[in-house]
């Protein structure tokens, strides 16, 4: 395979669970079949292009295009001979799963289906390993970029398929596994039948750890074996955001849009737009555009690897309050061994407020059993605005802010099963979003209008651009005893009135804001070269303020995001337009350990790839840095698809100088090459 086409691939896990999407029709209705869809998809040249593999370059352009049409028609081709044919039409991806893999996990072997199965190895307790043959997207252009990128993904289906229906806690337990061991993919696709889906991402969303790579869930109302269905577009739609982006979250894709995975409940039965997100706004819009709303996406801060927690108390409940309810009821529902209930009261959490009741809940909550009260209605949030809320309130119930029934269960169970937490740590953070779940109560944003910008606001940001110039002026001299250059708004006035007469001068706070947002990824790149904290900690700071005044702009104007929405991630984030390199990168390249850990605790992602690539791990070890390496691997760095031949490449080159401290850094970041380390 080309170096080149690796650069331009995403490796993306597919793992199949069950589901309406892969379904056939039978006797009783729709029925899975094992290997369908997979063998499906490899039929589309859509999902699985063989030329692919030689024509990558060109795929999807007016030139590929004809040296297609020259190849298959047996005319002359500019494609070279040894491409134009394939000699590995389906390369192989190493996966692991929790259970055997392909023939191996058949109860009833079939033929057809298992003649060209790989071979399934055990290397470990519950631990089984084997290369499935991968599929590969046509070359496209990257939405939002220039370059083009191809999704090769392979398919890990279970066995047996499993009706969304039966999915139960050990189930979601295994996802999180099967992510964890094949966490060198780039990003994951979770395959799942509708019903419970909502309940899958959210507890997903918990025990998937310090995530740091995309996962998508997605299904289908009408399965793709038949002509007019969703489920070709959901999977592919769920597949290219899977492969162009890095959302590091659990997300839930279904009828053009993706969502929090975590903020979702399906609303319909019938309707292709099965999912709603009725108190938080979609992450991904998807038309002619796909529109990302990065201001709303989650960017890791800790210096922490990636794990996947793996356990959840099935000691946790919901009880929905309808009128009448008795206090035995609730006494017998909160009874041993539940240590958890989801309690859905009326409106913005209201209860009757007969003493047996209060008395039932407060007896619970007195022996331990943690009491979140959410509402019954889709839309809106727990509070205590009434009387009938407060007096829940009172005896230890807990607000579950806007949380969805499915996420307050999973959350609650999720917290219950750590016993690292005690039962007040438990209570303290429900209220707290750990992962995007609910909305943090805060003070009311002051009240905006529509009007032009007051000479407030236009000094405020000509006052931000002079300190983004004078953060350049300081980091292009030596010295660090730069004296600030101040141009005030008054001079700036001057200038415009004495122009005025030769040609017009404008200067808004819009256009200051653009002069804004063009300026800080330049100064947060070069400050990065330089390991300047100082420079990194204002680019940081700028931001966080700017999108706090645009998110008060957009809730009382209804405006689209602020200046730094087009930036994946946010300003510690933005690419350089020629490598596509971000600060990270750039920070250990030049070995920068303090601006590598001060970018990651910013919310800089660990995983992404330059245009060559490569990640800044990578980069860090090439250059021998180890303190950038060790920083990068605590965030949870790993060597990507592309870097692991060069890595190895280095590697071998030092083993035959004799470099041990090369071989040492390389042996930080995991490469693994049998008898290698053996005398270090």
């Amino acid at each position: 395979m080309d170096v080149s086409q690796l650069a331009n691939e995403s490796r993306v896990l597919v793992i199949y669970t069950g589901g309406t999407i892969g379904m056939l029709v039978g006797q009783q209705g729709y029925v899975p079949e094992p290997y369908f869809l997979t063998e499906t998809l490899r039929s589309q040249n859509r999902f699985h292009d063989p030329l692919q593999e030689s024509l990558f370059s060109n795929a999807g352009t007016v030139q590929g295009f004809r040296e297609w049409s020259n190849h298959s028609s047996g005319r002359s081709s500019p494609v070279p001979s040894q491409t134009a044919v394939l000699p590995e039409a389906y390369p192989t991806l190493l996966v692991r799963s929790t259970r055997p893999i392909g023939e191996a996990s058949l109860s009833i072997p079939n033929e057809r289906v298992v003649k060209n199965q790989p071979r399934c190895v055990k290397v470990g307790e519950n631990v089984y390993e084997a290369h499935l043959p991968s599929l590969v997207t046509p070359c496209s252009k990257v939405p939002g970029g220039t370059a083009s990128k191809s999704i090769r993904y392979a398919i890990l289906e279970w066995n047996p398929l499993l009706d969304s229906s039966n999915i139960d806690i050990q189930d979601w337990i295994r996802l999180a596994a099967e992510i964890e061991l094949n966490y060198q993919f780039d990003a994951f696709v979770v395959l799942h039948g509708t019903d419970t889906m909502s309940y899958t991402s959210s507890a997903l969303s918990f025990l998937l750890e310090d995530l740091g790579k995309t996962v998508v869930i997605t299904g289908a109302q009408i399965p793709m074996s038949q002509l007019r269905n969703d489920a070709v577009d959901n999977l592919m739609g769920a597949l290219t955001i899977a492969g162009h982006y890095i959302i590091p979250e659990c997300c839930v894709y279904f009828n053009h849009t993706l969502y929090r995975g975590n903020r979702v409940t399906k609303m319909s039965s019938f309707d292709l737009a099965a999912f709603e997100s009725p108190n938080f706004e979609p992450l991904v819009k998807v038309g002619i555009d796909i529109n990302v709303n990065w201001n709303d996406v989650i960017r890791q801060t800790s210096l922490r690897k990636f794990r996947a927690h793996k356990e959840m108390s099935p000691h946790v409940a919901t009880l929905r309050l309808f009128p009448g309810i008795a206090g035995t009821t609730i006494k017998a529902f909160c009874s041993s061994p539940i240590r958890g209930v989801v309690l859905e009261t009326f409106g913005a959490g209201n209860a009757p407020q007969r003493p047996d009741l209060i008395d039932a809940f407060k007896e619970a909550c007195d022996r331990g059993v943690v009491i979140v009260a959410i509402s019954q209605c889709t839309k809106g949030s727990v509070s205590d605005a009434y009387e009938t809320g407060r007096a829940l309130l009172q005896v230890g119930v807990l607000p579950g802010s806007d949380m969805t029934p499915e996420c307050a269960l999973t959350k609650l169970s999720y917290l219950l099963s750590k016993p690292e937490l005690s039962l007040k740590q438990v209570r303290d953070l429900i209220g707290i979003p750990l992962r995007g779940e609910l909305t943090r109560p805060s003070a009311t944003a002051p009240s905006h209008t529509a009007t032009a910008p007051s000479t407030a606001s236009l000094d405020a940001n000509i006052g931000t651009i002079q300190h983004v110039l004078s953060q350049f002026v300081r980091l292009s001299r030596p010295s660090s005893l730069v004296p600030e250059v101040v141009v005030t708004s008054d001079a700036l006035a001057t200038a415009s009135k004495a122009s005025d007469t030769a040609a017009p001068w404008t200067w808004t706070a819009a256009e200051a804001s653009t002069a804004e947002s063009v300026l800080l990824p330049f100064l947060i790149h070069l400050a990065a070269s330089r390991n300047d904290l100082e420079s990194l900690e204002y680019c940081v700071e700028t931001e966080r303020m700017q999108a706090d005044h645009h998110g008060h702009e957009r809730a009382s104007t209804g405006e689209p995001a602020g200046r730094y929405g087009g930036i994946a991630g946010g300003i510690v984030n933005s690419l350089d337009p020629g490598s596509g390199r971000s600060p990270l990168h750039v920070a250990a390249l030049n070995g920068h350990a303090q601006a590598v850990a001060m970018l990651l605790k910013s919310g800089a992602l660990v995983h992404l790839r330059d245009t060559l690539g490569h990640t800044a791990l990578y980069y860090a070890a090439r250059q021998g840095h180890p303190d950038a390496v060790d920083v990068l691997v605590q965030a949870g760095a790993i060597l990507g698809n592309f870097d692991t031949g060069f890595a190895e490449l280095a590697v071998k080159n030092a083993l035959r100088t004799g470099d041990k401290l090369t071989l040492k850094i390389w042996a930080r970041t995991n490469v693994k090459i049998p008898g290698l380390y053996d005398d270090l």
